[in-house]
Parts: structure tokens; sequence; C-alpha cells
């Protein structure tokens, strides 16, 4: 339990860092920079979608050389190096390559270290193992935006200022490399030369469940967009980022509390009903969404609710993953559902971008919306 542990504070440090400049880059691009919505949906899906591309790769070699430190390590260095990009910025192709950097990280680090923990982990605990990692996760996120909050509320925050952004994306560097640090701690787990198999990846010879749970996530995924629509939909209703950033702390701070019971739970009941439970609350809060009531309360609730859809599939979804995969495609399989998810990523975003500019915001997550429900029933008939 100690590694996950370790592993833990490594990814509470870099989601400090990297939520120091996630919730700013749609303000960021829309007002200092000038970039439209359909930008920042092409930058969103591109960067996540062709970084996923790493993810099975990564997992493979991590199985095939039954590594995961050394690969997780060299993931985890891109998430300072791209911040780097967001300091000097002056477009949003600047933004672009900085976010593609930080992405291409998180798919070179996401199935070795998601492997790891499985490794560290009983199977009949492994929902708690993952709630464990995913709430130390949040809890960095939730620092991070505590952190901007403080200098966004403490001064006279200009939205087309680039300075003053500029001032808090140099100082998330510091904590990524704390991550990256730590990181050098954590001991691999070698197997045995007895226990060592040859890897052969063979989509026809994979457990029929697992493969129709992958193209379950697929589908999904599709209509699934950034996040960062959310925010901006805030930002626009509000004229505020500190209530953007507001809002963004609860869900996280909903997020790290519910993780672990979320995954707890899966463990006694089962991962497809709690998975059910989460594409439901999603339909909701996109729906939500579709409505322009400038209440603050209203987006605080809504995001707060998010927050809790991600406690139920994040990390309940990694988990079902690692127990129908084999155990010699562990890696692999993580690094698969995590490329199916990137991958999704770039058409949904796109997508919502091309609606939100088109026709207005209601559109876009009324798409995202509907989809929530379509696969929460969908979900009732797989597994």
């Amino acid at each position: 339990m100690i590694q996950i542990i370790i592993l833990g504070f490594v990814s509470f440090f870099v989601d400090v860092s990297t939520e120091m400049v996630y919730p700013l880059i749609p303000v960021f691009l829309t007002s200092a920079l000038g970039a439209s919505t359909a930008v920042l949906g092409l930058i969103e899906g591109l960067a996540e979608s062709v970084a996923s591309l790493l993810k099975v790769f990564s997992g493979y070699i991590s199985d095939k050389l039954q590594k995961r430190k050394f690969l997780a390590i060299f993931g985890y260095g891109f998430s300072w190096l791209g911040k780097i990009f967001f300091v000097i910025a002056t477009t949003w192709q600047h933004v672009f390559t900085g976010r593609l950097l930080d992405r291409i990280g998180k798919g070179i680090r996401t199935a070795p270290r998601d492997a790891l923990i499985a490794d560290y982990s009983d199977k009949s605990k492994r929902g708690y193992a993952y709630g464990i990692h995913r709430a130390m996760d949040t809890l960095g996120a939730f620092t991070g935006v505590v952190i901007v909050l403080f200098f966004v509320s403490k001064s006279n925050f200009d939205f087309h200022n680039a300075v003053l952004f500029k001032k808090i994306f140099l100082l998330s560097v510091i904590p990524a490399v704390i991550g990256w640090l730590l990181l050098f701690t954590i001991k691999e787990r070698h197997a045995s030369s007895s226990n060592k198999k040859e890897i052969v990846f063979s989509w026809k010879k994979l457990p029929r469940r697992l493969k129709m749970f992958l193209v379950f996530t697929f589908i999904f995924a599709l209509g699934n967009s950034s996040n960062q629509f959310l925010l901006l939909k805030i930002q626009k209703e509000t004229n505020s980022l500190v209530i953007v950033l507001t809002a963004y702390l609860i869900f996280n701070l909903v997020y790290a509390v519910m993780s672990i019971p979320c995954g707890k739970i899966s463990d006694i009941i089962g991962q497809k009903s709690v998975l059910i439970a989460g594409y439901i609350v999603y339909g909701i809060v996109y729906w939500l969404f579709t409505a322009s009531t400038g209440s603050i309360s209203y987006y605080i609730f809504s995001l707060g609710l998010y927050g809790f859809y991600m406690a139920l599939t994040e990390g309940v979804e990694k988990s079902l993953v690692s127990q129908l995969a084999p155990a010699e495609l562990r890696a692999s399989m993580l690094g698969m559902h995590a490329t199916l998810v990137g991958i999704g990523l770039l058409p949904a975003s796109l997508i919502a971008g091309i609606l939100w500019q088109k026709f207005g915001s209601a559109f876009t997550f009324g798409f995202g919306g509907s989809l929530g429900i379509i696969a929460a029933t969908g979900l009732l008939f797989i597994l």
C-alpha cells in the first residue's frame, strides 16, 4: 500500500500544477489571445487524441519489458516541460504546443502508472486502491485551484491581460517538478523469470466482456467533449473568473471526497451498477448546463454534481478493465481504454465547439446530456 500512497503523492503534486493552468486555458485563449470556441475545441480534442495514441503503445511496452517506473518518470517529465510554452505564449499555437506536450506525457505515463497500482493491490480491493489514488490526485487538483483562486481574488484580474495569466503558469512549474522527483522513490515490482509470458496482442483473443466494454467506452467518448466547455459556459454566464474557479474547486472537492467511497462500493456491488449511476449523473449535469440562468449557486451545484459523476466512473472504469484483462496484458488494456477515450475526445470537442459557435451552448450540452442517458441504458445490455 505504501507504493500506492507514494504514487498518490506524485499525482497530487502534478495535479496541483496542472489545475493551476487547466481552468484558466479557456479564458486565456478566448479573452487574452482572442481565439474562438472552435479553436478551443480543436486544441483540446487534438491534443488529447494525438497523445492518447501513445497510451496503448506505452502500456504494451510496459507489459513487454515488464517495466513500469521508467515510462512513468519519462511521461511525468513532460508535465513541467509543457507548461513552459504557456509562459511564453503569444498565440494559440503556443498554447496548443504546451497542451500537446502535457498530454503526450500523460499518454506515456498513464498505463504504466495504473498498472503499478494494480500490481501493488489485491484483486478484491482494487477499486479501493484506485479510489485512493484518484482521491489524492483530485485533492491535488483542489489545491491547485485554491492557489489560483487566491491570486485571482487578491488582484484586479483582467481577462485580457496575458501577463497576469503567465505569472500563474510560471508558478505552476514548481509542484510539477516536485511530483516528478518524488516518482524516483517508487520501487519497481519485477516479475520472476518463471512468470514471464510472451506478450501477444490479439483483439480476437481478448475476453468478450472486455472487448464489449472497450467498444462501449469509445462510443460514449464520441460525445463526451472537453470539460473546458463547462468552465467557459460558467464564465460567459457570470462574467467572473472567481466564480469559475470556485465552481471548479467544488468539482474537485466532491471528486476527491467521493472517489474512495465509490471505489469501495464498486468492490461490493460491482462496477457495472456504479458506472450506470455515473452515466445517468453525467446526463443530468449536461442537461442542467443547457439553461442560461446566470445563477452562481446553480452552476456551482451543477459542477459539484459533475465531480460526483467523475468519482463514480474514473477509477471504477480502470478497476473494471484491470480485472477483465489478462494479467500479462494489464498495462496494454489500461492503455487501450485510455486511448479510446482520448481518440473520441477529438470529434467530440470539435462537434461541441462548432455547435456552440453555430447554434449556441444549449445545443452543445443537450447533445452531451442525451448521450449520457443513452450510455447508461446501453451499459445495461453489456458485461
